[in-house]
């Protein structure tokens, strides 16, 4: 496609989805653009060549070649170039669980990155591009998950940091997760995990919470609570028989830790459970 232009892609099924595509395009001369309130859908704007400037809560950003800015909708700003032809490409989105996916991701006021390899963002803007040129059926739903890829991508490329820093909690806690993996159903004191690390405690649980977003015992209760949905959905094992398997020592702990994590006790997730896949008496589960 070429950059001068954009498309608007317009589909009802589409619009249905929790991230969809709501534009895709670009241009050779980025003219100013100033938005006292914002835009009304998110955006991903990449700078192809030239410079631009960002301007947003009174502070001025340089948008040099290979940078990329995210800007969450409804927020004010401006932004212009300050070479002869800024050239960019951009994508906009919404969806119900837009908002709530940027918030996971920490992506809930404007962002400028460097992009380190732009391959990936313009694997994805090409095929965003042909598909809604060719596939009128079905183009707008798969561009629903390629613009949630683009999304992730921008992710990636903003937790990049230009320390090591990033690179040796990834290596500090490798080992530990394959512990984790293996002996999550074990009861084992934390103090094993920082020892597999060699580093102290305190540091292990910070290391562990900035790079997974939750403590170390939060994260493991996360991998019983997934298998013992397993277990609810496909054995007949009684609820405190399944919470022994997978690491709970009381049932009653491991009720309300499950009732937190998923919204409803394991009796009533093995009844929905039941009802909607099989059909059958659930109170023989009980």
């Amino acid at each position: 496609m070429s950059l001068n232009g954009v498309i608007y892609p317009y589909n009802i099924e589409a619009r249905k989805l929790p991230i969809h595509l709501t534009g895709i395009g670009g241009t050779d001369w980025q003219q100013p653009i100033s938005r006292p309130t914002g835009y009304h859908w998110h955006q991903i704007i990449l700078s192809e060549a030239g410079e631009g400037v960002l301007k947003y809560d009174n502070m001025s950003v340089k948008i040099p070649a290979g940078s990329a800015i995210f800007l969450p909708a409804n927020y004010p700003h401006e932004y212009r170039a300050v070479t002869n032809g800024w050239r960019v490409k951009f994508v906009t989105f919404d969806g119900y669980s837009a908002a709530h996916v940027l918030s996971l991701l920490g992506l809930t006021r404007p962002t400028v990155v460097q992009i380190g390899d732009k391959k990936p963002f313009t694997a994805l803007f090409e095929r965003m591009t042909r598909l809604l040129s060719t596939d009128k059926v079905y183009g707008c739903a798969i561009c629903s998950g390629l613009v949630y890829q683009f999304l992730l991508e921008f992710y990636r490329s903003a937790d990049i940091k230009p320390s090591r820093g990033r690179a040796e909690r990834s290596e500090l806690i490798a080992g530990v997760l394959g512990y984790i993996e293996e002996h999550y159903k074990e009861d084992f004191p934390l103090s094993v995990l920082s020892e597999k690390a060699g580093v102290s405690h305190q540091h292990f649980c910070r290391v562990f919470k900035e790079s997974m977003n939750v403590r170390p015992k939060e994260y493991i209760n996360r991998l019983r609570i997934r298998e013992a949905k397993r277990l609810l959905t496909e054995t007949k094992k009684p609820i405190a028989k399944i919470a022994e398997e997978v690491g709970f020592s009381e049932s009653a702990y491991f009720c309300a830790v499950f009732k937190k994590a998923e919204g409803r006790s394991p009796l009533e997730y093995r009844k929905a459970a039941a009802g909607s896949f099989f059909n059958i008496d659930t109170k023989f589960f009980e």
